[in-house]
């Protein structure tokens, strides 16, 4: 049974997630990265905000986020489930989760940004919903950059 749970982002379950998709991230985009590249970090949460932990037995095995863009936009942030625990319905389970803070939140819509080797989570958010748009913000001149919005429910 998954649990989620609001968490402090700079708590310890949510920095060993964080530390645990820097790895795969250094493993995908090795260009990116020498060995002084500064850790990834997470800052403190912000007025709008939502950091969650999805627990399964306990162990934190998936995390995800959202920061606002605008009064009615809010960035998909964060999302991550450990490779074990992948292919079980754990991201979905997250995105859900975040998809109800951001309604009683009042937004009313989702934009995010991955990476484009990141294949697997691109279907996922297809599959969800997310269509393609062009880069945004601090994305804009990112070459691997790939960003995606939702329109929330009340707005679909």
């Amino acid at each position: 049974m998954l649990v989620i749970k609001d968490v402090d982002p700079q708590g310890a379950d949510a920095m060993a997630l964080l530390h645990e998709a820097s790895l795969d991230a250094r493993a995908l985009y090795p260009e990116l990265f020498t060995d002084g590249s500064p850790s990834a970090t997470n800052a403190p949460l912000g007025e709008r905000s939502v950091y969650i932990v999805a627990y399964a037995r306990g162990l934190p095995v998936a995390c995800g986020a959202f920061r606002p863009l605008s009064e009615s936009t809010a960035e998909v942030r964060r999302m991550y489930v450990h490779r074990e625990h992948r292919r079980q319905g754990t991201a979905r389970a997250v995105l859900a989760h975040l998809e109800q803070a951001a309604l009683q939140l009042g937004y009313c819509r989702f934009v995010l940004e991955t990476g484009c080797k990141q294949v697997p989570a691109m279907r996922l958010y297809e599959a969800l919903g997310f269509r393609r748009i062009p880069a945004f913000g601090e994305y804009v001149h990112d070459p691997i950059s790939v960003c995606y919005e939702l329109a929330l429910p009340a707005q679909r």
